[in-house]
């Protein structure tokens, strides 16, 4: 929507105005500038503040010039401070000395010549670029719309004059020291921390070329449009490597890049992160000027467990896994109650054997299975052996979860990647780790299952199962579950990560539709194609009857399930397992990741991808938490904050 401010109540703001105007004349109260900056909007208090600096910003809203700020004016102002291009304006009218709705040169010199750029670097008035745009006499006044454009283009001319001035024997080279001396000078609003770090390095050891100088400045001014191009190179992923080869090609597309910029957002991104020639879109972040971010996740808590990743201890591991067991736990019930009804369907298809059992099958396919089991059973009968199953799934969910997140975490880059191989290996890790707890589930469950097939209806117990198989009978077809569930991961945890990246919008966030849709993807080929695993195990645990084939282990049930009922048979359930796991680790995996943004704990590690909605911050998002601060005055202190970090017209403090 609309980040637009409301008009403030004209007679709320009139009682604001009152309480702060000190000065009176004739029976009418004003504002002074001092009232205006240091006692309503809070800033340049210091006992030292410069004042200049102080009357050229109250002289933004005295328009009269007088030296006082009537109401109207302060109601006109507060007007302003609500338009969409509040900070242009506010930035006109600070030049616009004398009121006029025009800025004249005179106008434009005596701001300037007050900001500490010009201390710094003293700009040429009697430039061409000066004489283009107020006339070769310099009479001419600007309006707003012109004013805005002079405004982008003034500080380029700066960092040119600035060039020329140490460019002394005129040809066209400075040190690279100079370079860095015009840079923190004059593009200090443009320079990250890492950018300033490095302005030396950047100069690849030997002097500055004009032309490198001005393709230095334009890859700075252009950073948003750099990631655009990398992310057209990548198809909206931003975990792949990107040479440089590759960047150009996609950068053809957008003429407004050269070939000498893309060489040094190479070169700036080696000195900083050693990138080794391929760079991916977090080594961008790092080059990008500050854009202040907001985010709109929404979080029940937001706690600090440590301070930085430098401060991270042994117990802060243990506790950042025991956090991710406890969300995967719940995760795992929740994901398990959803889909139950489709795992016993899945189970009693499996166990529906041919060629051995005396009589014609009792199901024909998946809804007739369905049908038949609410029909005899009710429908609690879809829910048979449930309990069991939620005891025993949430342990085994939790550690699936948690010991791949876990080892993703240690095979991870320095950038903070991980390549596909060890994204299969730490699902392959997940998936053994899960079967200490899933077999003995699996054991009561699947036949808890199959009991309602029983004509004498018998009522079976999850404790009678226990104790009919003991300890040792519980690990029953272990080996089929290692082959099942091992694979599973190995294929179901790289294929979520993949799916959740090119589900993810532009800012590279995942809403929560996202998540339950990757979920649901990864579990279609790694649920089918498991699938044989899963019938070997399914008949190793499930007590055979009278009449039917019994097995004494993994490599004797597959021999015998393909000469007794073929090739097909490794397939039975294989729809009903896919219906049952897609949605089930759609489920888990966007219960996961939701409760980890609803109960956020900040231990200083990695975060789950995509899980922070960030957007670019306008002023009316730093809105001044004063309640005397109403309508367009709660982005005041903002916009008048922008007029320096924006366009670098810095006003000294003392």
């Amino acid at each position: 929507g609309s980040s637009y401010l409301r008009r403030a109540n004209t007679e709320h703001l009139k009682e604001i105005f009152i309480q702060y105007a000190s000065a009176e004349k004739g029976g009418e109260k004003f504002m002074t500038a001092n009232d205006f900056v240091c006692k309503f909007l809070n800033m340049h208090t210091e006992p030292n503040a410069n004042l200049d600096s102080i009357k050229l910003l109250g002289g933004i809203l005295d328009t009269s010039k007088d030296g006082l700020i009537s109401f109207a004016e302060f109601s006109a102002f507060e007007g302003l401070l609500c338009v969409p291009d509040a900070l242009y304006r506010t930035a006109f009218q600070l030049f616009d000395t004398h009121g006029t709705g025009f800025v004249t040169f005179d106008e434009f010199c005596e701001v300037i010549k007050h900001t500490v750029l010009h201390k710094k670097v003293p700009f040429d008035f009697d430039s061409g670029f000066v004489k283009m745009y107020f006339g070769r006499n310099k009479q001419r006044a600007v309006t707003y719309h012109e004013f805005s454009q002079f405004l982008h283009d003034f500080h380029e001319e700066h960092a040119i004059q600035a060039f020329q001035v140490h460019n002394k024997d005129g040809t066209g080279f400075i040190t690279a020291l100079d370079f860095a001396d015009i840079m923190l000078s004059t593009k200090a609003h443009l320079l990250t921390t890492n950018v300033q770090d490095n302005l030396v390095g950047a100069a690849m050891g030997k002097q500055v070329s004009y032309p490198f100088f001005m393709a230095f400045n334009s890859l700075l001014t252009n950073m948003e449009l750099i990631k655009r191009i990398y992310l057209n190179a990548t198809q909206g992923s931003r975990s792949q490597e990107v040479t440089k080869e590759e960047f150009l090609h996609s950068s053809q597309m957008m003429s407004q890049i050269t070939p000498l910029e893309v060489e040094i957002l190479y070169h700036l991104t080696e000195l900083i992160s050693q990138s080794g020639g391929r760079i991916i879109y977090s080594d961008l972040e790092a080059l990008t000027p500050e854009q202040y971010m907001k985010v709109i996740t929404r979080k029940l808590t937001d706690f600090k467990a440590v301070e930085s990743p430098d401060k991270r201890s042994a117990l802060t591991s243990v506790l950042e896994n025991g956090y991710r067991f406890i969300l995967g736990a719940i995760a795992g019930a929740v994901g398990a109650t959803t889909v139950y009804p489709i795992d016993l369907v899945k189970t009693r298809l499996q166990n529906q054997r041919t060629g051995s059992y005396i009589g014609e099958l009792m199901y024909r396919n998946t809804f007739d299975c369905f049908k038949k089991v609410v029909r005899h059973e009710g429908m609690t009968g879809l829910y048979r052996g449930l309990v069991p199953q939620l005891v025993g799934v949430a342990p085994e969910k939790a550690i699936k979860l948690t010991v791949n997140d876990l080892m993703r975490d240690k095979l991870r880059d320095k950038k903070g990647q991980i390549a596909f191989n060890c994204e299969v290996l730490s699902g392959a890790l997940a998936g053994a780790s899960q079967v200490v707890f899933t077999n003995p589930l699996e054991i009561v469950k699947i036949r808890l299952q199959v009991a309602g097939e029983l004509a004498r209806g018998e009522n079976v117990g999850a404790m009678s199962v226990v104790r009919e198989l003991g300890f040792l009978g519980l690990y029953k077809g272990a080996r089929a579950c290692f082959l099942r569930d091992i694979p599973f991961s190995a294929i179901y945890f790289p294929v979520y990560a993949h799916s959740k990246s090119m589900l993810a919008d532009e800012n590279g966030y995942n809403a929560p539709i996202t998540l339950l849709i990757a979920g649901a993807i990864g579990g279609i080929p790694a649920a089918s194609l498991t699938t044989p695993a899963d019938v070997i195990k399914t008949r190793l645990q499930v007590a055979a009857r009278a009449g039917q084939t019994s097995y004494s282990g993994v490599l004797d049930a597959a021999q015998k399930i393909f000469k007794e009922e073929g090739f097909k048979a490794f397939w039975k359930g294989a729809p009903a397992r896919v219906l049952r796991s897609s949605p089930q680790f759609g489920v888990t995996l966007l219960t996961y990741e939701v409760l980890q943004r609803l109960f956020y704990v900040d231990f200083a590690g990695n975060r789950p991808s995509g899980s922070e909605a960030q957007m670019p911050m306008t002023a009316a998002d730093r809105k001044s938490t004063n309640p005397d601060h109403v309508g367009g005055y709660k982005v005041a202190g903002p916009m008048f904050r922008g007029i320096e970090s924006k366009f670098g017209l810095f006003l000294p403090r003392f």
